[in-house]
């Protein structure tokens, strides 16, 4: 999987995760891959829930620890 950007939000509780994710997206192609790193558990259900909002595509999800890795696929 090839990521086209990285984003890391760890230490940023809801809902920064999601809004710094939301203007990376913005400045990125169609198709183009998404990675995010959290500490925020609640960035789990918030990026199911942003996928289905924005019709992005939420392509993984990924625990390890108290580390939550999201990737996302630009609409």
């Amino acid at each position: 999987m090839q990521i086209d950007k990285e984003i890391d939000t760890r230490g940023l509780n809801c809902p920064l995760p999601i809004l710094k994710a939301k203007k990376a997206l913005a400045d990125m192609q169609s198709g183009q891959l998404l990675k995010v790193l959290a500490t925020d558990a609640g960035s789990v259900r918030d990026f199911q829930a942003f996928a289905k909002q924005t019709g992005n595509e939420l392509l993984e999800q990924q625990t390890v620890g108290v580390e939550f890795t999201h990737v996302m696929r630009r609409r």
